[in-house]
């Protein structure tokens, strides 16, 4: 008698951990306009850098990845960045793997910002600007 709401708070705790975790993962994916990429690696251990993770925790690798343990069955990890998509040709994406940002900055010279300037104009006609 004593075991029965032990039990039933594991399940309850189990229960809740996935709930949030399918939660966690559903949103990541259905970001509007996020280019992020997710990952799934069946079996895999929830140990990131000799640390031990239980299910449901998160910690962000090296390269950028924000990892969840999915204990028992792997661990899903999915890309923090979101990739532009849409700014001018004479700019370029420049990604920073020490901060895990990427910015927009200008081909001619890469220490300014992607802005608007008299010499260059964004979009065309019937298209919004970038705030």
């Amino acid at each position: 008698p004593s075991s029965t709401p032990t039990m039933a708070m594991q399940a309850q705790k189990i229960g809740c951990a996935w709930g949030r975790l399918c939660l966690l993962l559903s949103l990541l994916l259905q970001l509007p306009g996020s280019q992020a990429k997710c990952y799934f690696q069946a079996k895999a251990p929830c140990e990131y850098e000799g640390k031990q993770f239980s299910l449901g925790e998160s910690w962000l690798s090296t390269n950028c990845l924000l990892c969840t343990c999915l204990h028992p069955i792997g661990v899903g990890c999915c890309e923090t960045t979101q990739h532009p998509i849409d700014f001018p040709d004479w700019c370029e994406a420049h990604y920073d793997s020490q901060t895990c940002q990427i910015s927009v900055v200008q081909k001619a010279n890469p220490s300014l910002p992607c802005v608007k300037t008299v010499e260059h104009e964004w979009g065309s006609a019937g298209t919004p600007e970038p705030l």
